[in-house]
C-alpha cells in the first residue's frame, strides 16, 4: 500500500520511478533543497536556481561523490571536451549529499567548474592506465577532504 503511493506520488509529480537506482534520494534531495526534481533518468537530477544540477548522495559514514560510468572516448581532448560539456562541467552547481538512514545529515554544494578541475587529472591518469578493467568506463571520487575544503554547507 505505502509503495503504491510513493510510486504514485513520484508518477504525479514526474519525478520518476522511486525505486528505481536512487531516484528516491533524488526527489528528497530536490524537495529539501526547493529544486526541481527533472523528469528524465540521464541527464540532470534537479533544476536549481542555475538551471540544471547534479547530485551525488552517499549513505556512508564520511561525504564523499562517486563519478562512475562515464564513457571513454576516443581521444584524451575528446574527452576533456565531453567532460567540460556533457558530463561535469555542464552543471552549474553540484551537490554532494549524506544520508544517515532516511535523513539528510549533510549537504555541500560545489560549483561545476570546481569539481572538473579536482576531478579531471585523477580521470586523466585512468583513461592512460594501461590497467585492464572488467568495465572500461572511467570514473573517479570528491572525496570528504576535498568537498569540504572547496564546497560550501548548506545543510
Amino acid at each position: 500500500m505505502l509503495f503504491r503511493e510513493m510510486y504514485n506520488i513520484s508518477m504525479e509529480n514526474n519525478w520518476g520511478n522511486p525505486f528505481s537506482y536512487a531516484v528516491s534520494r533524488e526527489i528528497q534531495i530536490a524537495n529539501i533543497l526547493g529544486h526541481k526534481k527533472a523528469d528524465t533518468y540521464s541527464g540532470a537530477d534537479g533544476i536549481d536556481e542555475d538551471g540544471d544540477c547534479e547530485y551525488k548522495s552517499t549513505i556512508g559514514k564520511k561525504l564523499q561523490g562517486a563519478y562512475n560510468g562515464i564513457s571513454v572516448q576516443d581521444s584524451w581532448e575528446k574527452q576533456k571536451e565531453y567532460l567540460l560539456k556533457e558530463k561535469i562541467g555542464k552543471y552549474n552547481n553540484h551537490y554532494i549529499v549524506r544520508f544517515d538512514g532516511p535523513e539528510i545529515v549533510e549537504c555541500w554544494k560545489m560549483s561545476g567548474t570546481v569539481v572538473l578541475k579536482i576531478l579531471l587529472p585523477k580521470l586523466k591518469r585512468q583513461f592512460f592506465s594501461d590497467k585492464k578493467k572488467k568495465d572500461p568506463r572511467l570514473g573517479a571520487t570528491l572525496t570528504e577532504k576535498e568537498i569540504y575544503s572547496n564546497g560550501k554547507r548548506i545543510i
